[in-house]
């Protein structure tokens, strides 16, 4: 029983001792870390960064285009013709309009330069091309030759616009000339429907035309080529007022003007001068009918007739004066006279009438 007492005790003892020792482990587990220093690695700052803004791209210079066209001249077989002391106008577009844009035009003869200029180009309407314009007047007859550069900017290449050509000639000519002049006024004479050939010379053809754009114009019934028939000329007055544009393919002869043209409905094909009927012999009045139609020459005179009533005709004849002086008839030049009895085919109606004065 003793020994059995002994060992519950001794037992009891171990069981309070192994608490302590365990609690002690720990406290001096803990004391350890406590003396044992850490080591760290010091971190380097970092030095903060300033955010770097994106840059934008620089557009490369526009390409461009640029045209110039002529104001003022006219087109003489694919030429540009214009006389001395007319004002032409050059005028310039460019393609497309960016803004700040400036062009320097030229002009030269030969090697002399006869203008400079330096023009902005300014905005059209619509906004997608710019023009300009520059105007001109060559006090000497010559070859022009006309330039334009559009100077580049950042926002616009450099370009060279295509260059125009003029010839300006002297405004002078006269029965038996020849040259450009005379093919121009030729041309002017042809576009307001005066019967003329278109050969660059002089001739009497002319000189009929002439003097059927200056009765039309109430000029003196001459045959001279003056400044006031040039003028008009150029500038496309004189045309011939139509009274019956509904009779179709006509003839209308104007006895105050001492004129016939050749129409169709509205539209002049060619005017001739002619005399009509002197004051004891008067052209009949009214609407008549070609009724019979004589080639060559009658006996007493009468070339390539047309009859509209008895005897009264559309005819050549020699002579032909600038004032009434038939028996009755519509005197043409004999020069005119086939051309005209060609185009009216029988039953060409015929209108006869004093004009306003």
């Amino acid at each position: 029983m003793l020994r059995t007492a002994r060992g519950a005790l001794v037992l009891s003892m171990l069981a309070l001792a192994a608490p302590a020792t365990a609690v002690a482990g720990t406290s001096a587990t803990a004391a350890t870390t406590a003396t044992t220093p850490t080591s760290t690695t010091p971190t380097t700052p970092t030095t903060p960064t300033t955010p770097t803004t994106p840059t934008t791209p620089v557009a490369p210079p526009a390409s461009a285009s640029m045209r110039l066209a002529l104001e003022g001249v006219f087109s003489l077989k694919s030429r540009n013709v214009t006389v001395t002391g007319r004002a032409l106008r050059v005028n310039g577009s460019v393609r497309p309009f960016i803004g700040k844009q400036v062009v320097v035009l030229h002009i030269w003869k030969g090697r002399r330069l006869l203008k400079s200029a330096t023009v902005k180009v300014l905005r059209s309407r619509s906004g997608t091309f710019g023009f300009f314009s520059v105007r001109f007047v060559s006090g000497s007859a010559g070859s022009l030759n006309i330039t334009a550069i559009h100077v580049s900017t950042p926002e616009q290449v450099r370009v060279v616009a295509k260059p125009q050509k003029v010839d300006v000639v002297s405004p002078v000519a006269g029965p038996g000339s020849t040259g450009t002049f005379v093919s121009l006024i030729q041309s002017r004479l042809a576009a307001l429907h005066f019967a003329v050939p278109q050969d660059g010379v002089y001739d009497e053809l002319t000189q009929n035309a002439i003097l059927a754009y200056r009765k039309v114009r109430g000029f003196d019934r001459i045959f001279t080529l003056d400044p006031s028939v040039i003028h008009g000329l150029l500038n496309g007055i004189g045309t011939f007022p139509v009274r019956y544009p509904k009779q179709g393919r006509h003839v209308e002869a104007d006895l105050t003007d001492q004129v016939i043209a050749l129409i169709n409905g509205s539209k002049v094909y060619r005017i001739y001068p002619i005399s009509s009927g002197k004051p004891s012999t008067p052209t009949v009045l009214g609407t008549y009918h070609v009724y019979m139609k004589t080639p060559g020459y009658l006996p007493d005179g009468m070339y390539y007739s047309n009859f509209f009533y008895t005897g009264y005709a559309i005819h050549g004849y020699d002579p032909s004066p600038t004032y009434p002086a038939s028996h009755g008839c519509l005197r043409l030049p004999i020069d005119d006279a086939i051309d005209v009895y060609n185009w009216i085919p029988l039953g060409t109606t015929v209108d006869v009438y004093y004009g306003p004065n």
